[in-house]
């Protein structure tokens, strides 16, 4: 298929690994992006988001950073009229504007989360093979390293691209516009500002990714132990992957109360191409927050995002899972198949 053999590890290649996370991360992105675009609404309903105001899209995979840009628009941050509840959002939604705006959100998750989620699982899978080839006897830590760096990878890749979309979002501009500010920028305050907010993304994105493939693993392991099974079925990835999921997002949620907070208002701050003077720290920031709505406040959005998180998790990994083992087989079939016609 790309004119490498399959590795030794996992009877796949790089490219085939790739293709198995790619559409992986398209059916997540389907599943799940009808819950967040409800979830908007009904928080533009109760707080509507004035033309300028950045707000934070999630689909279980990655984050978005969007800008509200005016207040007509058929965007899924706009909210016309009254929402009682969820269920009561799902069905006004489909019966007044179609059920295509489920997914009006789709084509920012697309476009970040896709490169995002192929560069990360595949990343993760050729680094967790290295790794255990190399530990001997403490091989099952290497799921803990592996997806701990893939998430510091695959961060630091897409971070310059959120920034540079924020601005696009912000106004509209020719390329040769946004290249100049890019240009100036660098040449101002230097390369880095580029990166610039990804401390709280990595606060929260590397512990999640490191408590959460050591618990899948470790859980896909067990589960296969006690129904003697060899090989992981489709359900057994999909219970490890929502518990594994489910556990990292509790663990790692009042990081990710900070990055929300402090991702807005540097959205907010390149939208209007200001400087970003705020040096608070993350834990400067947890200190504010607990001042001010007390220690729960660092849990605020507990049910929803477990809720978002669990299924994206679930739907991801046993859908990356199901890729590999068909490519797995078709491998295996190349190369059984002649060598059985030779024989007879």
């Amino acid at each position: 298929m790309s004119g490498q053999s399959p590795s030794a590890s996992n009877g796949i290649t790089p490219v085939q690994q790739m293709a198995a996370s790619c559409s992986g991360a398209i059916l997540t992105s389907l599943f799940v992006t009808p819950l967040d675009v409800v979830k908007i609404r009904l928080q533009a309903q109760k707080n509507p988001f004035p033309k300028g105001k950045c707000f934070v899209y999630c689909n279980g995979l990655m984050d978005h950073l969007c800008v509200c840009e005016n207040g007509n628009s058929k965007a899924w941050y706009k909210a016309p009229g009254h929402f009682n509840g969820t269920l009561d959002a799902f069905v006004k939604i489909v019966r007044n504007e179609g059920i295509k705006s489920l997914w009006s959100g789709l084509p920012p998750t697309l476009v970040m989360a896709v490169p995002a989620t192929v560069i990360y699982f595949t990343c993760y899978d050729q680094l967790c093979a290295a790794l255990r080839a190399r530990m001997g006897n403490r091989a099952q830590e290497a799921p803990l390293l592996a997806g701990a760096i893939a998430r510091v990878g695959s961060a630091s890749v897409i971070s310059p691209l959120e920034l540079i979309r924020t601005k696009m979002q912000s106004r509209k501009q020719s390329y040769r516009e946004l290249t100049t500010i890019i240009r100036s920028a660098v040449q101002t305050e230097g390369w880095l500002s580029l990166w610039r907010g990804l401390g709280p993304t990595l606060f929260r994105d590397v512990p999640f990714s490191a408590m959460y493939w050591y618990n899948y693993e470790r859980g896909k392991s067990l589960l296969c132990e006690w129904n003697n099974l060899r090989e992981p079925t489709f359900a057994i990835t999909f219970i490890s992957g929502a518990l594994s999921g489910s556990f990292a997002a509790i663990v790692t949620l009042p990081f990710d109360v900070v990055k929300t907070r402090r991702q807005v208002e540097l959205g907010e701050l390149q939208a209007r191409n200001l400087s970003y003077q705020v040096s608070s720290s993350t834990f400067t920031v947890m200190s504010r927050i607990v001042a001010q709505h007390g220690f729960t406040g660092l849990f605020a959005g507990f049910l929803p995002r477990v809720i978002k998180v669990a299924p994206a998790c679930a739907i991801m990994i046993s859908t990356y899972e199901f890729g590999k083992a068909f490519f797995r087989k078709h491998n295996q079939e190349r190369i059984v198949g002649p060598l059985q016609t030779s024989n007879t």
